[in-house]
């Protein structure tokens, strides 16, 4: 193991917001389609750019819908908390030594209004959202992008997330890839070279290991 960086994405990873984001997309169908759809049925969306799943939903003006979807989401920003471990995990890595960084599939404004409120974002040293590189996760460039700007090679870092989009990207991108299963619970066929079924097993396998 000669990891230097460990990159982890936001929702489901970071910050369970799993609520958040299905009920006020959920709104945003209703309000726009004027049909009601059961959130099991929109897990789709998370982990991907807004933008991409409101396509999905046939929505056309994608632009104007994920503004009123922001809109929606803020009534739920009270149900969006930190992963239980998290908050002492980040400051145990730093100890180690290693940098730390953040591919999300948020645009700025959603990862400052979103995020930054938990007190966390100091933690990390690069910040990649879905507007810094020519296309979103699945795609290698997130990934790319965030190897260009900290001057990494790939066999250095690893990105910690829980959907099969930031497992394609990670692979896609020639990195390796630790599966965080405490938001889901569940693999799904997730390609992975970790299972992480807590913060805690982060921490286990990544300490006294750095090179």
């Amino acid at each position: 193991m000669n990891y230097k960086h460990i990159i982890f994405d936001v929702d489901g990873t970071l910050l369970d917001s799993e609520y958040a984001v299905l009920h006020s997309l959920q709104e945003v169908v209703a309000s726009l389609q004027h049909k009601t759809i059961d959130t099991t049925e929109l897990t789709f969306a998370l982990g991907i750019p807004g933008e991409v799943t409101l396509a999905k939903l046939g929505i056309q003006d994608t632009e104007a819908a994920n503004k009123l979807w922001n809109d929606y989401f803020t009534k739920y920003s009270h149900t969006i908390k930190l992963f239980e471990g998290i908050r002492e995990l980040l400051p145990q890595l730093k100890a180690e030594r290693y940098e730390l960084g953040i591919i999300t599939s948020k645009n700025p404004e959603e990862f400052k209004n979103d995020f930054n409120p938990h007190g966390i974002t100091p933690y990390f040293n690069t910040i990649v959202c879905v507007t810094d590189a020519p296309r979103p996760k699945p795609f290698a460039d997130p990934i790319w992008t965030y190897l260009e700007k900290t001057h990494a090679q790939p066999d250095e870092a690893i990105y910690i997330g829980d959907t099969m989009y930031d497992s394609q990207c990670a692979y896609n991108a020639g990195i390796d890839f630790g599966l965080a299963v405490w938001g889901n619970g569940s693999k799904e066929e997730i390609k992975d070279k970790y299972t992480f079924h807590s913060p805690l097993e982060v921490w286990q396998t990544f300490k006294n290991n750095k090179a």
